[in-house]
């Protein structure tokens, strides 16, 4: 008699088809042909390819926020999430875009979430603005990491930045003053200067708190 299929192995062959073939290519029937059994088989674990995606999703994210040092000041522990949610998704082809749109209460989601709320809370903010603050980490790092694994490697950015300097000079004076910086792709350095934003913003709350 075959053995039932076990969900992380469903959840692992998912995985293989999205680095293959992106978000758009996964469907539970190549799912199920790629483990050699047939698409009803996999309903005992996932109702729909949405229930699937989100087990990937919650998956990816199984390393972040594990090990926070204790005593790890707040700033250091919201970089840490950031850089280990960043890590997560570009582990992945079209790893943010399969986390996008996800609403999961798993045990990741709530040991993340735990580690943020209390590096917040702990550093004298309330609860509310922990809460909406930790999401907005989330928020700003999936969005950088769309727009990253977006990025085009075949040479079409070049004819774009052509155009782009071209209407610069003609039209647009403050654009064309910063052109050699629209042109820079170092995303470490753009995904770090976005989120030290984002904390000195949390800081400067935490210095009007009485």
């Amino acid at each position: 008699m075959r053995q039932p299929i076990a969900r992380e192995n469903i959840v692992e062959a998912a995985f293989r088809i999205l680095d293959e073939a992106g978000l758009e290519g996964i469907t539970l029937r190549k799912v199920a042909c790629s483990l050699g059994i047939r698409a009803p088989s996999l309903y005992w674990h996932f109702k729909s390819k949405q229930a699937l995606i989100d087990a990937m999703a919650d998956a990816m994210i199984c390393d972040v926020a594990r090990d926070i040092p204790a005593g790890q000041p707040w700033r250091q522990t919201l970089l840490q999430i950031a850089r280990e949610f960043r890590l997560a998704f570009k582990a992945r082809r079209d790893g943010a875009r399969v986390y996008a749109g996800t609403f999961l209460a798993t045990e990741n989601v709530l040991r993340v979430g735990e580690a943020s709320l209390a590096a917040l809370v702990g550093a004298g903010l309330s609860a509310r603005f922990a809460a909406t603050t930790a999401m907005d980490l989330v928020y700003y790092t999936m969005g950088f990491v769309i727009e990253e694994q977006s990025w085009p490697g075949d040479g079409s950015m070049e004819a774009l930045g052509e155009t782009f300097m071209a209407l610069a000079e003609q039209r647009f004076p403050h654009c064309w003053s910063a052109r050699e910086f629209w042109s820079e792709v170092d995303f470490d350095a753009r995904f770090e200067q976005g989120l030290g934003l984002m904390l000195d913003g949390i800081a400067l709350r935490l210095a009007a708190t009485p």
